[in-house]
């Protein structure tokens, strides 16, 4: 090899290094963040507000609304499914701007009532372009991150949801002044801005490195990845009574109207802008395993908050904390794949895509199992957050008895 092509491999070798270059690392974030707020934050949580402007604008009726929000969740768990398939064919950064320039459509193509299986096939795809997001924006954007830092570039991404979270309390209350058409609008104008700045930030699709592994250890590896995908499903459970529930429980359940509610709701999209950035930074800190046994603590106490006290500080608190680990568990599962994963970039994808395909059927199986226990129950909201905490209490026990049972071998 010639001097002027070894260098030439060394000045791309050292490009490809993780963490090399700290302004092109949040460059790519920025990206991941705008992929994230599209296809995750405004496509799924916008919808939320709108529903009633829906019905009053005589769109849809009230039962109409209520499947055209399944069929959003129904695209995203087809989306986490065919994200690696997608990839496969056409590369994950083209992926992921073919699924914001979908998402950013699916806005304008929502903007006037053409039928209802119209609006249904334009809430799966935006769906759809969420849950192939979920899976491709971080896994090709953290293998060019340093280690130490991935947590908090995780954090990053997914605060995107957090703040489409929060543009749904805030922005979309303001766009609906407009009327309900101009809401639309605004909403894919949003949309397209963010899938133009993040255009050319995003970074060459991850390697493919592989190391070889002792077979004990991927046995246990694969073992731990596995439980993992359990856990982040049960996750999922323990963030519906709060996601689903909780504007309702407070004006309805506790009888102080629906302005109250939506306080609540504003505060859990406050704690979901803020939460993955300090899951992240805890997982940079401590480690991605202990940071999840501590979300797992954390969250059933505060998911169970309620059943112990419905004052205005156990609800604040318990709103917060919640909508914090909405987006905020993701950095740290992302993490820990990273580490129990810790060569194969591809077998990451793979890992991250089980994960999240694991968490779109625990998240819609509890969806509508929650939906069935409150109708039997004659609308029991605390039962709710009590299966909610449980699920977290397993979800820790799980990885706790999982850590004894390796100690041992």
């Amino acid at each position: 090899m010639t001097n002027a092509h070894t260098k030439q491999h060394l000045e791309t070798r050292l490009r490809q290094q993780p963490g090399s270059d700290s302004q092109t690392t949040w460059r790519y974030a920025m990206a991941g963040l705008s992929a994230s707020l599209v296809g995750l934050g405004l496509a799924r949580f916008s919808y939320t507000p709108l529903i009633p402007a829906l019905i009053a604008a005589k769109w849809f009726s009230a039962s109409d609304v209520v499947y055209l929000g399944a069929a959003n969740l129904a695209g995203y768990l087809a989306g986490a499914l065919a994200a690696r398939v997608v990839a496969a064919r056409i590369g994950a950064v083209r992926a992921l701007r073919a699924m914001m320039l979908l998402a950013t459509l699916s806005f304008f193509a929502s903007s006037a009532p053409v039928s209802f299986t119209w609006f249904f096939a334009w809430r799966f795809l935006s769906g759809l372009s969420g849950g192939i997001i979920m899976v491709l924006a971080a896994s090709i954007i953290l293998p060019h991150t340093s280690p130490t830092r991935r947590g908090i570039v995780g954090g990053v991404i997914f605060a995107g949801v957090g703040l489409g979270v929060a543009a749904s309390g805030t922005l979309v209350p303001l766009l609906l002044q407009q009327g309900l058409q101009q809401s639309w609008y605004g909403l894919g104008v949003l949309s397209a801005v963010l899938t133009l700045t993040s255009w050319w930030n995003w970074p060459a699709d991850a390697r493919t490195d592989t190391a070889p592994t002792h077979h004990a250890k991927q046995r246990h590896t694969s073992t731990s990845a596995f439980a993992l995908l359990i856990q982040y499903g049960l996750n999922a459970v323990t963030l519906v009574p709060h996601m689903v529930f909780i504007v309702d429980f407070v004006a309805r359940g506790l009888g102080q109207g629906i302005a109250a509610g939506s306080r609540y709701w504003v505060l859990y999209g406050l704690g979901a802008i803020i939460g993955p950035l300090v899951t992240g930074h805890l997982g940079d800190r401590s480690g991605f395993g202990p940071g999840l046994r501590a979300a797992f603590l954390i969250e059933a106490a505060a998911v169970l908050l309620p059943t112990v006290s419905t004052a205005p500080a156990s609800l604040i608190v318990s709103s917060v904390v919640i909508g914090g680990f909405t987006p905020g568990i993701v950095p740290l599962v992302l993490g820990r794949i990273h580490e129990l994963v810790p060569h194969a970039s591809e077998q990451q994808r793979a890992t991250w895509s089980h994960a999240t395909t694991s968490f779109a059927l625990f998240q819609a199986a509890a969806a509508y199992g929650f939906s069935w226990i409150y109708a039997n129950t004659g609308g029991d909201y605390l039962v709710l957050f009590a299966l909610g905490g449980g699920a977290a209490a397993l979800a820790l026990a799980i990885d706790l008895g999982l850590a004894l049972t390796m100690r041992k071998a």
